[in-house]
């Protein structure tokens, strides 16, 4: 059965630009029925579909459409490509929306983020990439994006916040509104716990030296090395430069290893305003605000925390492999 469209649709009168959607579903049978549908409809009205999936469910669609022939109109792409660093999502998606919406091309995607192997770390920051959605192509070339959600295997807490941020909803093989949608601010987990044993060094202006030799003294003695040790010293460089120019001119680092993970946490008293700080690429003729975005494009995993009342904590993770 094909989902019927609702007024919310990109293309009619009164619609947002980006419509993002909710798909719950049960099991594999399911998620194939209303993807396919929803390509199937994409490819009715003449419009380009971008698939970003695991490769189990890839397989799935590829069969299916390789059945009727229309395989050759989807795009897949390969989010493992982009690491496991749910920060890289977002610019991802402008490049692809950006390029295809300059051709004239209405645009649908479906964008399934991979819950049964993402860390706890991992995914909540999956969570917040939900929410920045919304923000980030509220102001977009129209296109639609449908999120699917197995209910059996995805965890209660992303299954809450995934029915709070999208504004609408696939259910029952209808598009319509989402009653659970919440416009309010994203709500933050705390932070996990250093773990011991850690060390830690206060720094400041003519330190960032000294903060590179703690790293570096803590990452070569679990055996980070080579160009995985200097990607994350260039990063670890950045984060504590900002703490001097923006967060009061000083900042505390803390180093720890968490099972395979090396991370490093920096905090200042500085406020980060801008949401979607790091998360979207810089403009060629841009002043400023390159120091996080290449700081997520060399870390595995960046959590960042920031509110006017206890100031700003910037977590690095780096897989020690």
């Amino acid at each position: 059965m094909t989902p019927q469209a609702t007024a919310g649709a990109p293309g009619i009168a009164g619609a947002p630009a980006f419509r993002h959607e909710l798909y719950p579903y049960e099991g594999d049978a399911s998620f194939l029925q209303g993807a396919l549908s929803f390509i199937e409809d994409a490819l009715a009205a003449d419009e380009t579909v971008l698939v970003a999936v695991g490769e189990d469910k890839q397989d799935m669609l590829r069969e299916a459409l390789d059945a009727t022939g229309t395989d050759r109109q989807v795009s897949f792409v390969d989010t493992g490509a982009l690491g496991r660093n749910p920060g890289r999502l977002i610019p991802a998606w402008q490049d692809w929306i950006a390029k295809t919406a300059g051709g004239g091309l209405p645009v649908r995607g479906i964008s399934e983020s991979p819950w049964g192997t993402a860390t706890p770390a991992e995914r909540g920051e999956l969570r917040y990439h939900e929410w920045l959605l919304n923000l980030t192509f509220a102001n977009s070339p129209a296109w639609w994006l449908l999120c699917p959600y197995d209910v059996t295997t995805v965890e209660p807490a992303a299954l809450e916040s995934a029915r709070r941020c999208h504004p609408y909803r696939l259910t029952d093989a209808l598009h319509g509104d989402n009653p659970d949608f919440a416009d309010q601010p994203f709500s933050f987990e705390e932070l996990s716990a250093a773990c011991d044993p850690q060390q830690t060094l206060v720094y400041g202006a003519g330190a960032l030296a000294a903060v590179r030799a703690a790293v570096t003294a803590c990452a070569t003695q679990h055996g980070l090395q080579g160009a995985r040790l200097k990607e994350l010293l260039v990063a670890a460089t950045e984060v504590a430069a900002n703490s001097v120019r923006h967060g009061g001119g000083s900042g505390r680092l803390r180093i720890w290893v968490d099972g395979d993970v090396l991370i490093c946490e920096f905090h200042d008293s500085g406020h980060i305003r801008d949401p979607l700080a790091g998360r979207s690429r810089p403009t060629p003729d841009q002043f400023g605000g390159r120091g996080l975005w290449l700081v997520h494009q060399l870390c595995d995993l960046v959590q960042i925390r920031s509110t006017a009342e206890s100031g700003t904590t910037v977590r690095l993770s780096t897989a020690l492999r």
